[in-house]
């Protein structure tokens, strides 16, 4: 006991074999293991070991400085999260300095972004070393914000970027914040557009845009819209509107349309070839027998149209379960789909996440004991995946046919091949970014950048 010191609940310290000069750790002895925040993570060979390279940002709240590292791989293996949420993770060893203290830690890779520190420090790195006290912090020195910047090297921002409008609903969210954020790294000036705030004027001379504060909004150079389908309509009509004035949107009102529109969206995939599950619609509940039939009896899958995140989808397990749900929701006049039921999926499936042609991270989603379908919102486990070649063909052609720039697509492994499940227009961010480590805000910024031949200046 008394060789040990005594660390407080925060503390700066340094990893020089991966480059990282400083960086603050959250000194926590509930978690096991130490982990990193990491991104961009890939993985390659080197005098015949895997390693992994990956990209940091040791400064909290500053993604514009980064650390490119390398490492070799010790282990792969899951690790839950203080979220809940299961990931498998790569682990390095790597050493730690703490003041005079240095030893080599374990330590996992995991993007922390929406965590409050960079670097997690777990008391399998503490055992016979420290003892924690969580009243103190900088037991070992605490660090300026005029050193850290000697350290890294003060960040200019590019006054010439261009102008992006994010047009949504709710600035906090994470998909929100992380796109605006992606948008600044770059040196790029982004404004929120609150969709109920805009309003436009139709003119064929001059049409403009303006939000509730009379502000004018004609010199953008770009949209991204990220619209809830409770705004479809005044979303889409509002990125028409941009589209009519010249400006860049992200995904065009007609494919943002298409894709919201479950029932049309189906018809024009299967149209081009692309499998879905077998599909059954139908208007009066005097055809509910039928319905049921078509798609193979009970178990099946009822959803409605304007459902979203996991709602209003229901598995009906005999056909007289099935012939009530589908009567009471036609009783309220909701619209609804029939679908067969994938038993072999074992409740999981894929999200496959497109930019410009491009699929650029993949997970898989597996639901919770007990349930039927895997929806993060309630709480499915995620890990990354890499998905097979047919997957891959299958997902762009699905996101070419609907005419989208960005989309999340929603697929199922079957006994006869993947199926089509969706393809989702305002795909969420966060826990995809989480469970691969990519950077995917920073691939929409890329790619905007890259349609309108934007190039940053050195």
């Amino acid at each position: 006991m008394a060789d040990k010191k005594i660390i407080g609940a925060e503390e700066w310290c340094e990893l020089p074999g991966l480059g990282i000069p400083r960086i603050k750790v959250r000194v926590d002895s509930g978690a096991k293991t130490s982990s990193l925040h990491a991104f961009n993570i890939q993985t390659f060979h080197k005098d015949g070991k895997k390693w992994v390279s990956f990209e940091v940002n040791p400064i909290q709240n500053d993604r514009r400085t980064i650390i490119r590292c390398e490492a070799p791989v010790f282990d792969r293996r899951e690790v839950k999260s203080s979220t809940g949420i299961s990931e498998t993770r790569y682990f390095i060893k790597a050493t730690i300095r703490l003041g005079n203290n240095q030893w080599d830690v374990d330590i996992s890779l995991s993007n922390r972004h929406s965590m409050g520190f960079r670097m997690l420090l777990g008391r399998e790195a503490m055992v016979g070393r420290f003892i924690v006290d969580p009243e103190e912090q900088f037991m070992f020195g605490d660090i300026s914000e005029s050193e850290l910047m000697k350290l890294y090297g003060k960040i200019q921002s590019n006054s010439d970027g261009l102008h992006i409008g994010l047009l949504a609903s709710n600035q906090s969210l994470y998909s929100n914040k992380r796109i605006i954020e992606a948008c600044e790294e770059r040196g790029h000036k982004v404004s929120f557009l609150n969709i109920k705030q805009c309003f436009m004027k139709l003119d064929s001379v001059t049409p403009e845009m303006y939000s509730r504060d009379r502000r004018v909004l004609n010199d953008l150079n770009a949209i991204i819209p990220r619209i809830r389908p409770n705004l479809t309509f005044y979303g889409a009509a509002l990125t028409r509107h941009f589209e009519s004035m010249g400006i860049f949107t992200l995904n065009s009102a007609q494919s943002i349309l298409q894709s919201r529109d479950k029932l049309f969206s189906l018809q024009l995939l299967i149209k081009n070839g692309l499998e879905i599950p077998t599909t059954g619609f139908a208007n009066s509940p005097i055809d509910t027998e039928e319905l049921i039939e078509l798609v193979g009896g009970a178990p099946l899958i009822i959803k409605l149209l304007e459902g979203t995140q996991g709602t209003g989808v229901v598995l009906a397990e005999t056909k007289k379960a099935a012939e009530s749900v589908i009567n009471a929701m036609k009783s309220l006049k909701a619209n609804l789909l029939v679908q067969e039921f994938i038993k072999e999926s074992n409740g999981s499936d894929l999200r496959c996440f497109v930019v410009d042609g491009k699929v650029i991270a993949s997970m898989e989603r597996i639901a919770l004991p007990g349930e039927f379908r895997a929806n993060v919102h309630r709480g499915a486990r995620t890990k990354a995946v890499k998905i097979t070649q047919e997957e891959k063909r299958m997902v762009l052609k699905a996101v070419k046919t609907l005419g989208l720039f960005v989309a999340g697509v929603d697929i199922i492994r079957s006994n006869k091949g993947p199926l089509l499940l969706e393809v989702n227009s305002s795909p969420g961010l966060e826990g995809i970014e989480e469970v691969t480590g990519k950077d995917i805000a920073k691939e929409i910024v890329l790619a905007i950048e890259k349609r309108l031949k934007f190039k940053i200046n050195d």
